[in-house]
């Protein structure tokens, strides 16, 4: 039987890659080897504490070498020496090709290198027009280069590159080539250099895009070698309910210990009978990554101890709520206890939470892990990254149902109230906005549910970007309808005697209204699809990486929250000042009542969706997410609460029909007691 499998051109087979390693006390000497370009001299002048300088490298060394005074002596801090280009990858190929390859998509002047700005999608472009069945020819000039910071800054940046916009149609050949690559720096000749990366977060990167690439293969037997090199080995396999092998290993050769190591993954029998049919499991193995990681995480203070194993990510079918996993020791000693842990790639800290130690040898320690589902966060809608968080899921469950739950209630009372609560013509069209807002968040926030069980369930790419064209324009509708209402009271306040059609407010508002959100959807989709670029890998929401379609929601969102602000700004000033002369009294005690509401509802949507700004900075803290998505998430309530039951006018209707309902089986009693046998006329 063929392994179960999805069409989707970005995601992945199964669920998410998660990382696993055990941590624990130990020190290691690293086996590596200095480069061999031609060290440049140190600064000169005075070395002043914490002082800093730099000097260009030696050539044919393209970057500079950045220096810290420490203990009176000046102390290389960070390299960007690179030999590595994008021409140069491709320079022994075809030359009408390489002239179309001025530079990629590596953000090479972040790395101190003084050459043109990069143009996006260039090392995609080469590889598809070079070496698109199994990108090879980008190997030999990689594996010749110096492993110097600045080239593994560029290998990295290199990698990510391939997994974002190459990771479509990912084959055997395709991630032997990329090993190939990534073993390069992760050789034990190259952990030292690590050390002067200028991004930190580099090794970070490299796990994320290696995991990203290798999720999207198939696996076509009950086990392949997809590859096995020194430095990094993928293996896949197919797993079911009558599997009988529960145990795969992975074993890999390291200068941090003597001998092997070895990894083992392995399903509980009671496990395997919850998968229906016949499943793939993906395996990645890295021996040294741990060493690569330790001093970022140290300076961090996210782990107390260095990692003490082989690093190895997993994806598995989600049906499998728990796994166990086994680690060889790198240090054997009695004292190096060992601690499970699991990569969170959002926050980039390692999560002791999710696994713990089942058994612990002198030379090794089995970790039992839940691998469990978890909801798309609410905070997904601003963020670049999406976020794996068990505080995050439960606001986002709880806030989404307690949203859709409150909409539904404002849109009955407006049906039950409609008629006792538009008497005028800006009455009507601010009910009109207001039941627009609640028609659109509730289908968005339908669809954002709805996106997020399915992605975890179905996993089919056109389905995928159905729902997420849906959750955009819902989201979008939602904010269009906020800036008709704000427009419409700042209209009524300043506005007095040349009154608009009503017919003429409705047909701008329905073209805002639904009409801007129709016109930047669909172009987003049109745009970003063809390139596989509309929508994000783990998730049904616009992409990030490559397209940045995601600032097709962002930028109009918080353009329109900056204007309703303005917007009750003008209306706080002008309604301090006496209505003179205006013969609509009732018209501006309606607008008095919008801009309370408005008062009250435009500021708290302006603080909320907000945060969605810093939420869109890379990195950024776990509580502004939390923050976003504690107050977005509620929207639904607000709505409810500041648009409808503060509305005394709407409570007085409310009233009114409670009370008519009230009096109908009275009349009828009253009718049926009367000795007349005419009719009656009553007055409801």
């Amino acid at each position: 039987m063929a392994p179960h499998h999805r069409h989707s051109k970005e995601t992945v087979l199964s669920n998410k890659f998660s990382t696993f390693t055990s941590i624990g006390k130990y020190s290691y000497t690293n086996a590596t080897i200095n480069v061999t370009f031609k060290e440049v001299e140190m600064c000169r002048g005075s070395c002043l504490a914490s002082s800093r300088c730099t000097q260009p490298c030696a050539l044919p060394f393209r970057g500079e070498i950045g220096f810290l005074c420490r203990q009176k002596r000046w102390r290389k801090s960070t390299e960007t020496c690179t030999s590595l280009s994008v021409e140069m990858l491709f320079k022994d190929l075809n030359s009408t090709a390489r002239l179309s390859l001025a530079a990629s998509s590596i953000p090479l002047p972040m790395l101190g290198l003084h050459t043109p700005q990069p143009t996006p999608e260039s090392v995609a472009l080469g590889i598809r027009r070079n070496c698109p069945l199994d990108f090879a020819c980008i190997i030999d000039a990689v594996r010749l280069s110096e492993v110097t910071a600045g080239n593994i800054a560029f290998i990295v940046e290199l990698l990510r590159n391939i997994s974002a916009e190459l990771s479509d149609n990912v084959t055997r050949e395709k991630m032997k080539s990329l090993s190939m690559v990534a073993n390069h720096i992760l050789d034990t000749a190259a952990i030292s250099n690590w050390t002067f990366v200028s991004n930190k977060g580099a090794g970070w990167d490299l796990l994320e895009s290696v995991n990203l690439f290798a999720g999207q293969l198939r696996v076509h037997k009950e086990a392949e070698d997809f590859a096995d090199e020194p430095f990094i080995q993928t293996k896949g396999f197919q797993i079911g309910h009558n599997t009988s092998q529960r145990r795969f290993h992975c074993t890999m050769s390291t200068n941090l210990s003597a001998g092997r190591l070895l990894g083992m993954v392995e399903f509980p029998r009671q496990e395997l009978h919850r998968l229906p049919g016949v499943y793939q499991a993906i395996t990645v193995a890295f021996p040294t990554l741990g060493a690569i990681l330790n001093q970022a995480h140290t300076s961090n203070g996210s782990l107390s101890r260095p990692i003490n194993g082989l690093v190895l990510s997993v994806i598995l079918p989600e049906e499998l709520k728990e796994i166990l996993l086994t680690f060889e020791k790198i240090n054997k000693t009695q004292d190096a206890k060992a601690h499970c842990v699991v990569w969170r790639s959002v926050n980039r800290t390692w999560d002791e939470s999710v696994c713990e130690t089942a058994r612990e040898a002198w030379d090794r320690v089995t970790c039992r892990c839940g691998y469990t589902s978890v909801m798309t966060s609410f905070s997904i809608l601003m963020s670049p990254r999406s976020l794996e968080d068990r505080v995050l899921d439960y606001i986002t469950c709880v806030g989404l149902s307690v949203s859709i739950l409150s909409l539904v209630l404002c849109l009955v009372v407006e049906a039950v109230v409609w008629p006792r609560v538009v008497g005028t013509e800006i009455a009507h069209v601010r009910h009109v906005c207001l039941v627009n807002m609640a028609v659109s968040l509730l289908a968005a926030d339908v669809c954002f549910m709805v996106g997020s069980v399915f992605n975890r369930k179905a996993r089919d790419h056109e389905w995928c970007v159905a729902v997420t064209f849906l959750s955009h324009f819902s989201y979008l509708s939602l904010f269009f309808w906020m800036l008709c209402k704000a427009l419409l009271i700042v209209y009524g306040i300043l506005v007095v005697f040349h009154r608009m059609l009503k017919s003429h407010l409705m047909a701008i508002g329905f073209a805002v209204g639904y009409g801007c959100p129709l016109i930047i959807a669909t172009t987003t989709v049109a745009v970003t699809e063809p390139g596989n670029g509309y929508v994000r890998t783990g998730a049904c929401w616009l992409a990030w990486d490559g397209s940045k379609a995601l600032f097709a929601f962002a930028i109009p969102a918080l353009v329109i929250v900056a204007v309703n602000l303005l917007a009750v700004l003008v209306v706080a000033v002008n309604t301090q000042r006496p209505s003179m002369g205006s013969s609509k009294s009732q018209d501006v005690a309606i607008v008095t009542r919008i801009s309370k509401n408005v008062a009250v509802l435009t500021p708290l949507l302006g603080l909320t969706w907000g945060f969605g700004t810093a939420t869109l900075i890379r990195d950024t803290s776990l509580t502004f997410h939390i923050i976003f998505a504690l107050l977005n998430a509620f929207q639904g309530f607000f709505i409810l609460l500041f648009g409808t039951i503060l509305d005394h006018k709407i409570r007085d209707a409310l009233r009114m029909r409670v009370s008519s309902l009230k009096g109908r089986p009275r009349a009828a009693e009253n009718a049926s007691c009367s000795p007349t046998s005419g009719p009656k006329l009553v007055h409801w």
